[in-house]
Formats: C-alpha cells, structure tokens, sequence
C-alpha cells in the first residue's frame, strides 16, 4: 500500500494531538519525582529548506525509583530541542521538585 507523504504527516499530527495529555500527565509526574535522570543525544533532522538534514536533539528525561522501593512506575519522557544549551535543560526541568538530578556532567552552554 502506498501512502502519500502529506497523508502521513496528516496521521501524525493527528496522533500527536491526541497524545499531549499522555504527555503532559507524564511531564507532571516527573517534575514531582526524588530522583531523576536526564541526558541529550544528537538526532538527524530534515531540513526541508536546505534539502539535507541538520543536528538536532533528543533530551531523555527519566524517573525510575524501583531500585530505591519507589512506589512510582518508570517513566521516559523525550523532548526535542534544537540545541544542547543549558537554556534546554532549564526549560525541560522546570517545576522540578526532586532532591537528586543525575546527568553526566557534561559542561552546557550558556545563553
């Protein structure tokens, strides 16, 4: 079956739509969590205007107290961001509340 391009990004959004209170009620939980982990990774993205792909970033962001007798389930949440700037980090943990933020400790830009 062939599927036209704009048929499936039409999908997509859709799916997306109707996933943000997943995604919202995930983010909620994990701004309440003791401990959380969090790290970047670097994404091929399409840039439409250039014909090519550019570097772009998918922060992981995760709770998984099981090791601790949590009572929470684990939970992973990925954010996109176009960068690796402290200002993403900042963002993605705002409303944290935990007491531990684990991370590799590598040195963010600033800005």
């Amino acid at each position: 079956m062939r599927l036209d391009r704009a048929t499936l990004g039409n999908w997509s959004g859709r799916a997306c739509f109707h996933l943000q209170p997943v995604g919202d009620h995930m983010r909620r939980h994990l701004a309440t969590a003791d401990r959380r982990f969090m790290d970047e990774t670097t994404a091929p993205v399409l840039d439409p205007g250039r014909g090519q792909t550019k570097k772009g970033y998918f922060w992981t962001i995760v709770s998984d107290d099981r090791g601790h007798s949590g009572p929470s389930p684990p939970i992973v949440l990925f954010r996109y961001a176009s960068g690796r700037s402290g200002a993403f980090a900042e963002r993605f943990l705002d409303g944290f509340n935990g007491r531990f933020l684990q991370c590799d400790a590598m040195t963010a830009m600033t800005g």
